[in-house]
């Protein structure tokens, strides 16, 4: 039986590609550590490849330094070069790809970037009180107006 389950990091963003035939390739590196006595760690990088619609969810959704889960199977392509030598290339071929460490911290702030865009539309002239006075009732809202619009949220950091 040809199964590999790797647990790890990326280690650089996914390389997202479209072949002629219609077909999505995305590749990207999982480091792993083997915990070995006394306190040594070592290091194995293990090249992945992902095809068609996970191919593209990829692409679209991990970054380096995310933590994910890879199963599939060990693949060995191997080649000729122009002088004649012989190469040989072993991948992971990927049939599931799990996110453990969430979305990309690029993502979280294209979302935010998004609604604050919305949220200065919104409160431009159109918006608020049209002859532009506020009583008492109005600021003992605002509180409660900012929290609904995402305005006071603390931005999300990842770790």
């Amino acid at each position: 039986m040809n199964k590999v389950l790797l647990t790890g990091r990326l280690t650089r963003d996914p390389e997202l590609r479209s072949l002629a035939s219609g077909s999505s390739v995305a590749t990207f590196a999982v480091a792993t550590n083997e915990f070995r006595g006394n306190g040594k760690e070592h290091a194995e990088y293990h090249n992945v490849v992902v095809w068609d619609r996970l191919a593209q969810v990829c692409g679209q959704y991990l970054g380096k330094g995310q933590q994910v889960a890879v199963e599939g199977r060990l693949q060995t392509r191997q080649w000729d070069d122009d002088r004649g030598a012989r190469h040989w290339k072993t991948e992971v071929v990927a049939t599931s790809v799990e996110m453990l460490s969430g979305r990309r911290k690029r993502d979280y702030e294209a979302e935010s970037l998004k609604g604050q865009a919305a949220d200065s539309t919104e409160s431009g002239p159109a918006g608020g009180d049209p002859a532009g006075q506020t009583d008492a009732a109005d600021e003992s809202d605002d509180d409660a107006d900012s929290d609904a619009a995402g305005e006071d949220e603390p931005a999300l950091v990842l770790a």
